[in-house]
């Protein structure tokens, strides 16, 4: 099979297309034949070497759909053929074949595609347990989504309104922001303007936002904390890195920030996100947003363009 091979760390430029043996699943696992692979920022950030516990070479990813191609012997909720997408990956997702343990290996719904599948995996995984599992988000509150026109925020709003809260997102282009509202989010602010912050006071009528989704903690943290309601969580999703906070900006509202990583979810945690996954692809509330579809061998291009100031939507290779 083919699958794209970092060699060594550092940019784009070193994902190499390969001819490599096809995998073969253990007792517990499956092998996937891939239709659609789904590009997720983090992966940049592996290929550069900022997680120098792995080891060379590797493929890079862990979202895909597609079908079934064979199963271990102890593998009893799957058969041949069946259509599936993935939450995880044992030999990398950037590839025509990739084995995945079978807790990783979900149903795809006939409502859903093979491209909208392989968008699930860490962007909705990431934005479900947010929102459900970490902010105990409940029908009524407001929350602020950081770069919702991203692969997480487009999820988070999505998520976020069919669960009946009211969504205050922000993008930085018009393209951006039209999609944000599209989805469902009342309000739609760009965070390229310095004092855009002060808006969601605004519109809140100084009460203040519950939830705020942080995707650039190491830049807005500090100021986040200014626009929480009394009891409001961020929920830290990404930094690049420190940030200093007044701490009484939190004493005074019985404020919380709390951080999360999805590869930190529990099993038990993992079948509840999932469910409800599949849930809203049956019913429509989850409907993946698809910016672009690349054929595999233009990995290194999809990871430029995963990291543009403005990015909309999802990201997809296709073998």
């Amino acid at each position: 099979m083919k699958a794209i091979r970092v060699v060594q760390f550092g940019g784009p430029e070193v994902m190499q297309l390969k001819n490599v043996p096809d995998p073969e699943p253990g007792p517990s696992q499956v092998l996937i034949h891939v239709r659609a692979i789904g590009v997720n920022p983090v992966e940049t950030y592996i290929r550069a070497g900022r997680y120098p516990n792995l080891t060379l070479p590797f493929t890079p990813g862990t979202d895909v759909a597609g079908e079934v191609a064979k199963v271990g012997e102890q593998v009893r909720h799957l058969k041949f053929g069946d259509r599936v997408y993935s939450s995880g990956s044992v030999t990398g997702a950037y590839a025509n074949m990739t084995i995945c343990e079978a807790t990783d290996v979900h149903p795809l719904p006939l409502t859903a595609s093979f491209t909208e599948g392989a968008a699930l995996g860490i962007p909705y995984g990431t934005a479900w347990r947010a929102l459900f599992q970490r902010a105990r988000a409940v029908p009524g509150e407001t929350v602020l989504v950081h770069g919702a026109s991203g692969g997480v925020g487009t999820a988070a709003v999505q998520l976020a309104r069919a669960a009946g809260l009211a969504v205050i997102g922000t993008a930085s282009s018009e393209r951006g922001a039209q999609l944000v509202r599209d989805l469902g989010a009342s309000h739609v602010l760009n965070h390229s303007k310095p004092d855009y912050l002060t808006e969601v006071l605004k519109i809140t009528e100084k009460r203040g936002v519950d939830i705020i989704l942080e995707m650039l903690s190491n830049v807005n943290l500090g100021k986040d904390l200014g626009i929480l309601a009394r009891n409001g969580r961020v929920i830290v999703i990404g930094s690049r890195g420190k940030v200093e906070i007044d701490a009484r900006e939190l004493m005074v509202r019985d404020a919380e920030v709390r951080g999360m990583l999805l590869f930190n979810v529990s099993a038990r945690d993992k079948v509840a996100i999932h469910a409800a996954l599949q849930a809203g692809l049956e019913s429509g509330t989850v409907k993946p947003v698809i910016a672009r579809e690349l054929a595999l061998e233009d990995a290194a291009r999809a990871h430029e363009l995963i990291m543009e100031p403005g990015a909309s939507g999802k990201i997809i290779l296709v073998p």
